[in-house]
C-alpha cells in the first residue's frame, strides 16, 4: 500500500557506518569531468592523470589493512573508515593486493578520493555485493571485474560513469593499437591510457605481449551497467568480448567524441511509450 503524498517517508542511511567525520579537512576532491545534465555534458573528457603517492601515509594505512583483512579472512572490508581525512584524500587507486582478499563477499568503497581500480580486483573470487557509492571520481572500471563472477549486487554513483544513459558523456578516447616499440606498456601515462602499467590482457589473463588493443565497453555487473576499460593483447580477445548492455553503444569501441551513443533515459522512455506495442508487456 502506497503513503499518501502528504505522509513524508523516513528512509534509513545504508552508510552510515561507512561514513567517518571529516576531521583535518577534506577527504576527497571535486571532480565534475563528465558534468552533471546534457546541459553540462563536455563534448571530450579525459582520464585523470594523478599517480599514487606510494610513500603517502594513506596509502601505507590501506596496504596494512589490506594485509590485516587477508590475514584474519574477513567477509566485509570498509577500509576507508579506518582511516583520517587526510590519509582518505591521498589515495588514489587501490593496491593491487587488493586481489589477495579471496574471502571478502562484501566491498565498501564509499565517498573515496579513487580515479581507477586495479585489474587484480578480479580477483576477489568471493566478491558478492561492491559498493563504491559517491565516489564521484569514479568514471569507469576494469574489465577484470567481470571475473567476479559471484557479484551480484552493486551500489555506484550512475551518473558519474562514462556514457551513462541519465545524460551520455562521452568515453575518453583511445589507441586502438599500440606496438610495444611505441610504449613501455609496463610505465604508462595513467592521463592517457587509463593505468599506469599493462601486464596482462584483460580477456584471457595472458601477459600482454607485443601489442595493446584499448576499447570500451558497457556491460551489468550486479545490479548496474558499468563502462569498462579492457586492455587485450589481440584481435581475438576484442572479438571474445560479450554482447553489451542494452540501451548502450552495441560494440566495443575506442571511446572519443565521434562514438554515437543511443539516447538518454528519457527520451528513451518516450520512444517505447509512444511504440505501437508499448502496452503489450514486452521489454
Amino acid at each position: 500500500m502506497q503513503q499518501p503524498p502528504d505522509v513524508p517517508v523516513l528512509l534509513s542511511n545504508r552508510f552510515a557506518d561507512a561514513t567517518p567525520p571529516e576531521t583535518g579537512g577534506p577527504s576527497r576532491d571535486r571532480c565534475a569531468c563528465v558534468g552533471y545534465s546534457a546541459e553540462t555534458r563536455p563534448e571530450t573528457v579525459h582520464f585523470h592523470p594523478e599517480r599514487q603517492d606510494t610513500t603517502a601515509p594513506g596509502w601505507l594505512r590501506l596496504l596494512h589493512l589490506i594485509d590485516e583483512a587477508a590475514a584474519d579472512g574477513r567477509e566485509s572490508f570498509t577500509p576507508f573508515v579506518e582511516m583520517t581525512s587526510e590519509q582518505r584524500r591521498q589515495v588514489v587507486t587501490l593496491p593491487p593486493s587488493i586481489g589477495t582478499l579471496t574471502a571478502v563477499r562484501h566491498l565498501v568503497l564509499y565517498g573515496t578520493n579513487l580515479v581507477r581500480i586495479p585489474p587484480e580486483i578480479g580477483a576477489m573470487s568471493s566478491l558478492e555485493v561492491f559498493e563504491p557509492y559517491t565516489s564521484h571520481r569514479l568514471h569507469w572500471y576494469p574489465y577484470e571485474l567481470t571475473r567476479c563472477t559471484r557479484l551480484r549486487d552493486s551500489t555506484v554513483s550512475t551518473r558519474v560513469l562514462y556514457g551513462n544513459v541519465k545524460h551520455r558523456p562521452p568515453f575518453p578516447a583511445l589507441r586502438p593499437v599500440t606496438a610495444a616499440a611505441e610504449a613501455t606498456f609496463g610505465t604508462l601515462d595513467p592521463g592517457v591510457w587509463g593505468t599506469e602499467a599493462v601486464r596482462t590482457c584483460s580477456v584471457c589473463d595472458q601477459p600482454i605481449g607485443q601489442q595493446l588493443h584499448q576499447v570500451w565497453i558497457s556491460l551489468r555487473v550486479g545490479t548496474d551497467v558499468l563502462p569498462f576499460l579492457v586492455n587485450a593483447c589481440s584481435p581475438g580477445c576484442i572479438d571474445a568480448l560479450p554482447q553489451p548492455a542494452r540501451d548502450h553503444v552495441q560494440t566495443a569501441h575506442t571511446g572519443g567524441p565521434g562514438v554515437v551513443q543511443p539516447p538518454d533515459y528519457r527520451t528513451l522512455w518516450r520512444q517505447r511509450q509512444d511504440a505501437p506495442d508499448s502496452g503489450s508487456g514486452t521489454t
